[in-house]
């Protein structure tokens, strides 16, 4: 929800994205079929946070708990001028460097809170038990990091994996979770590249990615050719929401593959670098359990073939086991026995 004043959202809002798929309308005439089913993103639209958030300041608390359970943080940042918003400056100027700030300030403070908590009883243990020695190292890194005011992604790609893991579960520490950085400008905006550099550099080392909400609102009630149409004028190819979806699956590692026959015709969501039997188990968890191989083609030959059996002629369908890693244009038929 939009509004001219602060928390215009109170309560979480969720929405379910479709995943814009060209591929899916291909394989739907491909193979006839009678459904076509899109892998889906969800939004959970939370309460903006203001300074004070980690002590319990406007809906501080609420927030925090709110964004614990996300796997991304895709923050909307404005970044045009507008007199007619509310803003602590009556002139309506606006300098996303502070929405940036404030947000980092709050999680850092809030995530310090939870490593100091927790600190002391690790150190403890590791002093009986070396095995927990590790934790405690990757805790005072952590609070070290912290206490310099730096968001935890910006630094835990080196950090080991294992130890990573173990704060990512135990503590549910805010600021490991990647960021993508959503810039709301203005019309002019959309084609103002030295303003899209300095924002990227704002943004750094997370994503950045820019939208209108205005136009965005526009879109919405056009068909497919006056979106490409209105889009165009403002020498865009995409709508923010499918740029943001993109920057999503990119930030958090996903990728989709395929499965096709006339009952339907589908994506599936997979961590990059997932096996076949994962893939599988998204499927369902028996798939996995009683995984025996997988028959895979690759969507473009078998496009270029007209057809399954003409990709089988062609020796385009192979059979992969346990140990394939699945690639974005695999369309698959998993084998299984439970």
């Amino acid at each position: 929800m939009a509004a001219n004043y602060p928390f215009a959202t109170i309560e979480p809002n969720t929405g379910i994205v479709l995943i814009p798929d060209a591929r899916l309308d291909e394989l739907e005439k491909l193979y006839n079929a009678k459904k076509k089913v899109p892998a889906t993103v969800t939004f959970v639209d939370i309460a903006g946070l203001v300074a004070g958030a980690s002590k319990g300041e406007g809906l501080g608390n609420q927030f925090l708990a709110n964004i614990r359970s996300c796997n991304a943080i895709a923050h909307v940042v404005r970044a045009f001028d507008d007199p007619n918003i509310l803003t602590d400056d009556a002139t309506g100027s606006h300098e996303p460097s502070k929405d940036i700030e404030i947000i980092n300030t709050e999680l850092v403070l809030a995530d310090l809170t939870t490593v100091e908590k927790r600190l002391p009883a690790i150190q403890k243990e590791a002093k009986a038990n070396p095995k927990i020695k590790p934790l405690a190292d990757i805790l005072e890194i952590a609070r070290a990091t912290l206490d310099s005011g730096s968001p935890l992604f910006t630094v835990s790609e080196s950090w080991n994996q294992e130890s990573l893991a173990w704060l990512k579960k135990e503590l549910q520490l805010l600021t490991l979770k990647p960021v993508i950085y959503v810039f709301n400008v203005d019309e002019n905006g959309l084609s103002d590249d030295e303003l899209k550099q300095k924002l990227v550099q704002l943004a750094s080392p997370a994503q950045a990615v820019f939208i209108c909400a205005k136009l965005e609102d526009e879109l919405r009630s056009l068909d497919e050719a006056d979106r490409k149409e209105l889009l165009g004028s403002y020498g865009q190819t995409e709508s923010g929401l499918v740029q943001l979806i993109h920057a999503a699956y990119d930030t958090l590692g996903l990728q989709s593959y395929l499965t096709a026959g006339e009952q339907e015709v589908r994506a599936w969501t997979i961590p990059r670098g997932a096996t076949a039997p994962q893939a599988a188990g998204v499927i369902h968890g028996d798939f996995e359990r009683g995984f025996i191989a997988a028959q895979i083609v690759d969507y473009n030959d078998l496009i270029t073939a007209g057809s399954e059996q003409a990709a089988k002629a062609a020796g385009k369908v192979r059979t992969e086991g346990k140990t394939y890693v699945m690639q974005p244009n695999d369309v698959v038929e998993f084998r299984f026995n439970v």
